[in-house]
């Protein structure tokens, strides 16, 4: 047997109304056999933070620092936390549950999607393993988190490299489909990323803006030469076709799948009511 063909589809930068509402229609049309499994990449116009969907906007982010620094804002379909797409080359992959050797349970299929990145990585020479959580109380962390910000803690295979996170990623399960996506940091600004979200007290805030470093790192910082959204794009696709055993076929959409996404983003993504709806 061959192996099997994905489509993929390389945005570029979108609104983060628009990434949003890609992704969810990917997903519906994948539900219902007009297209296959897709691996996307794209970018953020303006740069913007992403919450999860069941994060509290009133409890959890600073809107005037999200204003303050011109960020776009939007609520994720998926779960997880806060994160900041700036310094990045984002991805999702899109792909029906009954997907020859998809696993069934969540954590299962993080780790076989994310195979893709793990092998992106190893494509720029960087030696970045699986998060596995050694004790009970780390575990502990991962389903309790201590705080809304995505890359203070890596979850159950998520990518570390010198034991940091450089990639964060959420996944959701909708009318049989799999949508994963994630941010892969070629860049990471601590302090603007920080002051997006609430703390409960100052000293809190503090600890965060010293053990963040500690904890995630960016690509640029872990390489002696300027790493570029192209040579991302090249390590990355390769990562995913090697770790998937599938050929990648680039996508192109019609105007009518266009007019379906910006119907969906209109209605939800760039609706308030979605967005401070916690």
């Amino acid at each position: 047997m061959g192996k099997t063909i994905w489509h993929f589809i390389n945005s570029g930068k979108c609104s983060p109304s628009f990434n949003m509402a890609l992704d969810e229609a990917l997903l519906e049309w994948n539900s219902i056999g007009e297209i296959g499994p897709v691996l996307r990449f794209y970018e953020w116009e303006p740069a913007t933070l992403s919450i999860g969907y069941f994060q509290s906007v009133e409890k959890e982010i600073e809107m005037t620092e999200v204003e303050k620094h011109g960020l776009g804002f939007v609520r994720r379909p998926t779960g997880g936390r806060g994160v900041l797409h700036e310094h990045e080359l984002t991805y999702s992959v899109i792909v029906n549950e009954d997907y020859p050797g998809m696993p069934e349970t969540v954590t299962e299929a993080y780790r076989v999607i994310s195979g893709g990145l793990l092998e992106g990585f190893r494509n720029l020479d960087l030696d970045a393993k699986f998060s596995i959580p050694d004790t009970v109380e780390k575990n502990d962390d991962l389903k309790k988190p201590k705080t809304a910000v995505c890359f203070d803690t890596p979850s159950w295979y998520e990518l570390v490299v010198e034991g940091k996170k450089v990639a964060g990623s959420a996944q959701t399960r909708q009318k049989g489909v799999i949508l994963q996506h994630g941010a892969i940091l070629l860049g990471l600004d601590e302090d603007k990323l920080i002051s997006l979200f609430k703390f409960k007290t100052r000293e809190q805030r503090e600890r965060m803006r010293t053990s963040l470093p500690e904890k995630a790192v960016a690509i640029n910082r872990l390489v002696d030469r300027e790493v570029t959204m192209t040579a991302c794009i090249e390590a990355f696709s390769k990562g995913f076709e090697s770790a998937l055993d599938m050929i990648l076929e680039p996508l192109e959409l019609t105007e009518e799948q266009l007019d379906y996404v910006r119907g969906i983003e209109q209605r939800k993504y760039a609706n308030d009511d979605w967005t401070f709806k916690k």
